[in-house]
C-alpha cells in the first residue's frame, strides 16, 4: 500500500517551527511520508501566526498553493491564528480541518478520522478547538531547520498582559518542559551531529512555572541554562529572545564564563519612551533596559545585542517615537528587529485614543530600519581584526557559503560543501559590500 504523504507550512517564530517539526515526526511514526509543501500531498498543515496583519492575510494563498498542486488533498490549519480566528480559517475555500491550541498535538488523529470518512468535511471543513483556559498542560517539541541548528522549545504560553498581544489568547498561560525533558531532548539533538541549539518559547526568562503552569517554580531559568550547560556534544547554546525583567545579572554572567552558551542575547524592548512603555503594560522602564545592556557589555564586550520595537503604538508622537530612536541610537547594540503596530482584535491596545496614521507608521519603521543597518555596521567594524569561531551553513547561496560567529557576526567564502556543518577558527577581516564579512582561516587551530 502506498504511504500518504503529507507537506506543511509554517508561518511566524522559531516556537511554531520546533511545534511543526514535532507535529511532523507524530505524522511520520503514523506512516506518512513527509514531502516538500511544493509537491503533490494527500495532506496539507498550515501551521499559522497572528502576530502580524501580514501573517493573516497569507494563509489564503497558502491554501491556493496548496489546492493548486493537489485540489483533492485535504488542508489543515493549525497554530496561534487557528486558535484565535477558527471560524474566518475554516470559511476560506479548501480548507478541512482547524484545530486549536491542544488539539494540534492529536492531529494525526482527526486526519486519520478525516481520511476513514472524507464525506464529512467534503460538506465544509471543521474545526476543533478548546477554550484557551484549557491550555494548561505542556507539549515539549524541537525543530531541526537544518544540518547545522535546532530550535528547543522549553516553555509555552505568557502570563503577561501587554495590551497589543494576542499570544495569550492564542496559546494560554506560561507554563515550561520538565528540566529532565529538556536535557533530553538537548541530547536527541546532539546526537544528530547538530552543532547549535536556540533555546525557544513564547517567555523563556519565565522558565520554571510547572507543566500545568502552577505558579510555584520548579527551577529558574538560570538553573536550566547550567544545566544545558553541561550536556555532551552540544557545541553552542543560544537564547533566542528574553524579556528584560527576567534577564538577571546572575544569567549574563554564567554566560559570559559558559562552556556552550554564546555571547547573543536578543532583548524586546518595545518603545525607549517610558509613556509608551507604560500604555503598553510592559514590566520595566527604560532605565531598566540600560543597565541589562551596560551588565551585558561590561562582561562581554563583544556580545551581539539585538532588539525588538514596536512603531506607531496609540499615542506615538513624534517626541515619543524621537525619544525611541536616540534611546536607540545612543545605546551599545547590534541591531534591530523592527514591527510597524497593527490593531489585533480582541486587544486593550486596539481601542485606544491616538490612532498612528498608517503613512506615519511606516516612515517611522523606515528610519528604524536604516538604523538598524547604521547599528550592525558599526558592530561588525568593531569585530574586524577580531579571531571568532564560526559555524558554517548548509546552503548554496549564489556561489558563496555563510556561516554566523558565536557572536552573530555573519560571514561569507565561495562555496566549499566540505565546510557545511563544521566550526573553524577565522580572524575576521573585511566586510563585503553586500555588508557581510569576509575572514581568513586560522592556521593551526582545532576544527569541529
Amino acid at each position: 500500500m502506498m504511504k500518504k504523504k503529507v507537506a506543511f507550512y509554517t508561518l511566524g517564530c522559531k516556537l511554531n517551527f520546533s511545534e511543526t517539526s514535532t507535529i511532523a515526526r507524530g505524522f511520520q511514526n503514523e506512516g506518512f511520508e513527509r514531502v516538500d509543501f511544493s509537491e503533490n500531498a494527500d495532506m496539507y498543515v498550515i501551521n499559522t501566526c497572528s502576530v502580524t496583519e501580514n501573517a493573516d492575510k497569507r494563509f489564503k494563498s497558502i491554501v491556493k498553493q496548496a489546492q493548486k498542486v493537489n485540489p483533492d488533498a485535504f488542508v489543515a490549519a493549525i497554530g496561534c491564528y487557528a486558535q484565535l480566528k477558527p471560524e474566518e480559517l475554516v470559511a476560506v475555500d479548501g480548507v478541512d480541518l482547524v484545530l486549536g491550541a491542544t488539539e494540534k498535538f492529536n492531529i494525526t488523529e482527526y486526519v486519520n478520522d478525516l481520511f476513514a470518512h472524507p464525506e464529512r468535511s467534503r460538506g465544509g471543513g471543521e474545526i476543533h478547538s478548546c477554550e484557551i483556559e484549557d491550555a494548561d498542560f505542556y507539549v515539549g517539541s524541537y525543530a531541526i531547520g537544518d544540518r547545522t541548528r535546532a530550535f528547543l522549545k522549553v516553555q509555552d504560553g505568557c502570563d503577561y498582559k501587554c495590551t497589543y498581544c494576542t499570544i495569550p489568547l492564542a496559546r494560554g498561560i506560561s507554563r515550561s518542559d520538565t528540566l529532565d525533558n529538556v536535557l533530553k531532548n538537548a541530547a536527541e539533538i546532539a546526537a544528530q551531529n547538530i552543532k547549535e541549539i536556540v533555546l525557544t518559547g513564547v517567555n523563556i526568562g519565565d522558565y520554571g512555572k510547572g507543566e500545568f503552569g502552577n505558579k510555584k517554580h520548579q527551577h529558574t531559568f538560570l538553573a536550566l541554562v547550567k544545566a544545558l550547560d553541561q550536556v555532551d556534544g552540544v557545541h553552542r547554546l543560544r537564547i533566542s529572545s528574553i524579556e528584560p525583567n527576567l534577564l538577571k545579572n546572575e544569567t549574563i554572567d554564567f554566560v559570559a564564563q559558559s562552556n556552550s552558551f554564546v555571547p547573543h542575547f536578543h532583548i524586546p524592548l518595545q518603545s525607549g519612551s517610558d509613556a509608551i512603555l507604560k500604555a503598553m503594560r510592559r514590566r520595566y522602564m527604560s532605565h531598566l533596559y540600560v543597565d541589562r545592556v551596560k551588565r551585558i557589555k561590561e562582561v562581554m564586550a563583544h556580545a551581539c545585542i539585538g532588539v525588538d520595537v514596536i512603531v506607531g503604538f496609540p499615542g506615538e508622537t513624534d517626541a515619543h517615537f524621537l525619544e525611541t530612536y536616540h534611546f536607540l541610537n545612543e545605546l551599545d547594540i547590534s541591531y534591530l528587529h523592527v514591527f510597524t503596530y497593527s490593531e489585533r482584535d480582541n486587544t486593550e491596545a486596539a481601542t485606544m485614543e491616538g490612532v498612528v496614521p498608517k503613512n506615519v507608521r511606516s516612515k517611522r519603521s523606515k528610519m528604524l530600519r536604516g538604523l538598524s543597518v547604521k547599528k550592525r555596521r558599526a558592530f561588525y567594524e568593531s569585530q574586524l581584526g577580531a579571531n571568532r569561531k564560526v559555524l558554517f551553513e548548509g546552503e548554496n547561496k549564489e556561489g558563496y557559503i555563510h556561516g554566523f560567529t558565536e557572536n552573530y557576526v555573519k560571514v561569507k567564502t565561495p562555496w566549499n560543501p566540505e565546510l557545511v556543518n563544521t566550526i573553524h577558527h577565522i580572524e575576521l577581516t573585511e566586510i563585503d559590500e553586500d555588508g557581510l564579512v569576509r575572514f581568513n582561516f586560522v592556521a593551526n587551530q582545532v576544527e569541529i
